[in-house]
């Protein structure tokens, strides 16, 4: 039947400040754990940087790379948290065991192709012209840290159940012990310490593999003995491959997978475009682009959490709760990158000259930091937005927005501004910020028009115990 559109009622305070607690509860672990995630590649860079200048320009490419795989599989992973959400909201929670061992396949194979992928890349470096010196130990890296591979999409769909169901804190509390257990790691195999052949690049790869199996076989055991994942038919049965559930995950997470690549291969051809411009512009642009990406934990883990709630509340049926954990959601993200906004804008010299004592680099980074304070709040609104929209798995849609804002305009307005009205760098980043404030327009716009209309309805699971024809949750 047709869904029912949605009237908006008064706005209930107290409901306000009760969504607003549950929210930060999900989101201040998620926001943990993403700002853990950075953390690795500061590890990465300190490391290598504190070695020599060769190993680290080794690391740092190669962990470009290993970026764009990690977010593809984060991406196709993010089918997991909506998926479980709904289920728990509608009472089915048996049902999450199966639907798990489907993601696993996924997961499995996914981080097979990864691999395989990431063994491969000789041939993007030849055709970004890496030079021969640095390509040797840039593959070195890449294929030490490829076995990692497997790990990352299991741990990935691992920590998807445990977000689904609303527990956010292991996904916080392995994250961390990750970072804590690279860094010694690291300095061993890269420095060779405790007896061991110093290994440079290689075993800075090396050691994030590792570390990727030790997180996702802590996170499998403790998924396995806790209580809090009892109820979910976990144990139920070994379950092969069925190709619908695993159409219908692939249906819900390649779209998000390709949204963030998306916007990943955005700030990457920037950065091969700010490359051509010199050494100081280059260095000036990695460093405001570092200070932004730091930033960016922030709504992205709120937007982890926004995806939960919603989703909860859709598997309830729940309208008005899907509205309330949607407001509230983009706001406190929006809110929050009020802050990041005001430190790049009101201290852009202080935080530059925490990365670099040179005076044109410094001075250009804070220009561009300034810049990039223009674009938090829209980011903030964007990400956010899309957060709620994958609660209601609205996927598609958005894949095509996010495509149309960060190659459509964000792209083609930073080239033109940048060498075609001369303004080198800060083009390209007024073109990230063009792109950045179209996808925060059109996505919201869809949030709203989803919401109201009540179209989402279509694709929630039918709660435990209703029929198929009761309507009366979609009005409360």
């Amino acid at each position: 039947m047709p869904a029912t559109p949605v009237r908006a009622p008064r706005l209930d305070r107290v409901r306000v400040a009760r969504e607003f607690a549950a929210l930060m509860r999900l989101a201040l672990p998620l926001i943990a754990a993403q700002l853990a995630v950075v953390g690795t590649n500061v590890v990465d860079a300190m490391l290598s940087g504190h070695l020599n200048a060769h190993v680290q320009a080794a690391v740092t490419t190669g962990a470009g790379i290993w970026t764009l795989a990690i977010l593809l599989g984060m991406g196709t992973m993010l089918a997991v948290p909506p998926s479980v959400a709904q289920l728990d909201g509608a009472g089915r929670r048996h049902e999450v065991g199966a639907l798990l061992r489907q993601a696993l396949w996924i997961a499995l194979l996914l981080g097979v192709l990864l691999a395989f992928a990431v063994r491969r890349a000789g041939v993007l470096l030849d055709w970004v012209g890496v030079v021969p010196d640095l390509r040797s130990d840039v593959v070195a890296f890449l294929e030490a840290i490829s076995w990692g591979a497997p790990a990352l999409t299991v741990y990935f769909a691992l920590r998807g159940l445990s977000e689904g169901l609303s527990l956010p804190r292991p996904s916080m509390v392995f994250s961390l012990l990750g970072l804590c257990l690279l860094a010694p790691l690291g300095y061993v195999l890269m420095y060779g310490r405790l007896g061991m052949a110093p290994m440079g690049a290689r075993g800075s790869g090396m050691a994030t593999a590792v570390v990727l199996w030790v997180e996702m076989l802590g996170f499998a055991v403790y998924v396995l003995r806790h209580p809090n994942y009892r109820g979910l038919g976990l144990h139920d049965r070994f379950d092969p491959p069925k190709p619908k559930v695993i159409g219908e995950l692939l249906q819900l997470g390649a779209p998000m997978a390709f949204t963030l690549l998306m916007e990943g291969g955005l700030f990457v051809a920037v950065a091969l475009a700010i490359a051509t411009l010199g050494d100081t512009v280059a260095a000036a642009h990695q460093i405001a682009l570092n200070v932004a990406s730091v930033a960016f934990m922030v709504p992205l883990g709120t937007a982890m959490a926004i995806t939960i709630r919603v989703g909860h509340a859709a598997g309830r049926r729940d309208a008005r709760a899907v509205r309330y954990a949607a407001g509230c959601g983009v706001s406190v993200a929006a809110a929050a990158q009020v802050l990041s906004a005001s430190l790049m804008l009101g201290m852009p010299q202080r935080i530059a000259g925490l990365y670099s004592h040179d005076a044109a680099v410094v001075g250009l980074a804070a220009q561009l930091m300034m810049l990039a304070g223009l674009f938090q709040i829209v980011d903030g609104i964007q990400v956010a937005s899309n957060g709620a929209l994958r609660g209601l798995k609205d996927t598609r849609v958005p894949m095509l927005i996010s495509a149309f804002a960060y190659w459509g305009v964000g792209m083609p307005v930073g080239l033109w501004l940048a060498f075609h009205a001369h303004l080198g760098a800060r083009g390209m980043w007024l073109g990230l910020v063009a792109g950045l404030s179209m996808a925060a327009l059109l996505l919201s716009s869809r949030l709203v028009i989803n919401i109201r209309t009540g179209r989402w309805l279509r694709a929630v699971p039918e709660p435990a115990g209703r029929s198929a024809d009761d309507p009366a949750a979609a009005n409360r």
